[in-house]
């Protein structure tokens, strides 16, 4: 096989940019391996990317796609860990809307036993950047309040789950009814439609005003203000997204009087280090849950890959509850 369908941004723009096109298929180069996908995951930076609002770091694959799942159909010299025909699930660099995709390595991970390759291929961008913020950066421990927005999202039923297995007290906001639902089902204590409530004020009620220990937020703009108000002392905010806005004013003197963490983080310009020991925390401390079935990555829908502009149209309509994932 030398050459492969794939999905390409023919231009910045809308979902109907993303076209079929063939490629030539890559060659894995040292400490790499080639897989042959067979899902692939949908997330929002795909979408930025499209937009032409967030460019792949130099060296990566124009293609979109941080996440996969599949079977090694090569590797590159010094690789040792994996064999062609092993499965696998990774995060990517980019090109994930394709047949086959080259990555590191050291960032793929075994398929959990009992997870199908669809469910796979939602675990890594998810997962390496839910444990990177939440445990690593935000430093989340056992009894802890802890407020996720978007807690219907990918990012957000991740987190919810691995935070409830931690001992957190885990609350969420969401915009609807039946978000809301699923959020409590997967373990949140509250979850509260930012449409009808403030969380602000929630979260002041539940915590007899002591408020929040961890916020992980990917809205930003007028929220980023509102975290401020509603962590506690010592609290901290991990910011991932800006699906508001990425500026806010904001009075630092609250951050002073109750010693505020402010912090945030991208995943994929990190270093290829960096995510491979992400990638290790992950297989020691998380994949045996997701083995034994303690958690599950919770799906919204699937896409064959050439019906990939339906995929992001479903994603920007914030519609779904979970991960979308394209089928190749």
């Amino acid at each position: 096989m030398t050459q492969m369908n794939v999905v390409e941004i023919s231009t910045p723009g809308g979902p109907e940019v993303l076209k079929s096109a063939i490629r030539d298929v890559p060659k894995p180069g040292h400490g790499q391996i080639l897989i042959q996908v067979a899902a692939a995951g949908v997330n929002r930076p795909d979408a930025l990317q499209r937009a032409g609002k967030y460019a792949p770091p130099p060296g990566a694959s124009d293609l979109p796609g941080l996440e996969c799942s599949g079977t090694v159909a090569a590797v590159g010299e010094g690789v040792t860990r994996w064999a062609v025909g092993d499965s696998v699930c990774a995060l990517l660099p980019g090109g994930g809307y394709a047949e086959y995709v080259v990555t590191p390595a050291d960032h793929a991970l075994p398929v959990p036993a009992g997870l199908n390759m669809v469910q796979a291929a939602a675990l890594c961008e998810t997962y390496f950047t839910v444990y990177s913020n939440v445990f690593m950066r935000g430093g989340l421990k056992a009894g802890e309040v802890f407020l996720i927005h978007g807690g219907s999202s990918g990012i957000g039923t991740t987190a919810i789950q691995l935070a409830v297995k931690a001992g957190a007290r885990v609350f969420v906001t969401a915009g609807s009814a039946e978000k809301c639902a699923k959020c409590v089902e997967l373990g949140a204590e509250r979850a509260i439609n930012y449409k009808e409530e403030d969380f602000v004020a929630v979260m002041a009620e539940v915590t007899g005003g002591k408020g929040v220990d961890l916020i992980l937020d990917m809205v930003g703009g007028s929220y980023i203000p509102r975290n401020v108000k509603a962590l506690g002392l010592d609290g901290r905010l991990v910011q991932i997204a800006f699906l508001e806005a990425p500026v806010a004013e904001l009075n630092f003197a609250q951050i002073m009087v109750k010693r505020l963490t402010v912090t945030g983080s991208t995943l994929r310009p990190q270093s290829d280090v960096a995510k491979a020991q992400i990638a290790q925390l992950l297989e020691e401390n998380i994949w045996p849950m997701l083995t034994d079935g303690a958690i599950a990555p919770v799906m919204d829908s699937t896409y064959p890959l050439a019906q990939a502009a339906d995929a992001h149209a479903r994603m920007e309509s914030s519609a779904h509850i979970g991960k979308i994932v394209l089928t190749v």
